[in-house]
């Protein structure tokens, strides 16, 4: 029987996670292991590689062929030339961290992160409106103001009657 040192894909569609296992040669890609020996997850900022060095030895000396890719994580495990992650900080350090710059933010008067909106453009948008009116008169007057001119006429007129109505009562 052809054993080998082969990788076995787990995982979610494009976030694929490896198990280094050995295997008979003539199996699926994804079919019974004879053993797993490591782990390989790609996606990680160092990729991940946990590979039991003991047993892949001892299976190399039983006569276990590895792959292309499990002789390349083997060599990077071996010499030692792998990146590790750094350690996480504690969800307890982070917590203090932010309780100090949240008290540190109260200390420096405790404005808001964002500016308020300004009142005073409130006021400048009023008058505008004001002009827009005045404006729009003159630019609908086409006959010159005759019209104009006659209204207050007529206003006038109005008035004095209504004038001498009030001096009769």
């Amino acid at each position: 029987m052809a054993v080998k040192i082969r990788l076995k894909r787990m995982g979610k569609i494009r976030t694929a996670i490896y198990r280094v296992v050995v295997m008979d040669s003539r199996t699926k890609r994804d079919g019974r292991a004879i053993e797993e020996i490591g782990k390989y997850d790609p996606n990680q900022e160092p990729s991940l590689i946990e590979i039991d060095m003991e047993r892949a030895d001892y299976w190399v000396a039983q006569g276990a062929q590895p792959t292309e890719a499990v002789a390349a994580l083997l060599k990077h495990y071996k010499d030692g030339t792998l990146k590790v992650a750094e350690p996480k900080p504690s969800k307890k350090d982070l917590y203090e961290a932010a309780v100090a710059a949240a008290g540190k933010a109260d200390a420096d008067g405790g404005a808001a992160t964002t500016p308020r909106k300004k009142a005073a453009a409130k006021k400048t948008e009023a008058p505008a409106a004001e002009t827009a009116a005045e404006e729009a008169p003159v630019a609908a007057d086409t006959d010159g103001g005759e019209a104009a001119a006659e209204s207050t006429d007529a206003d006038a007129d109005a008035s004095a009657t209504d004038a001498t109505d009030a001096d009769k009562a």
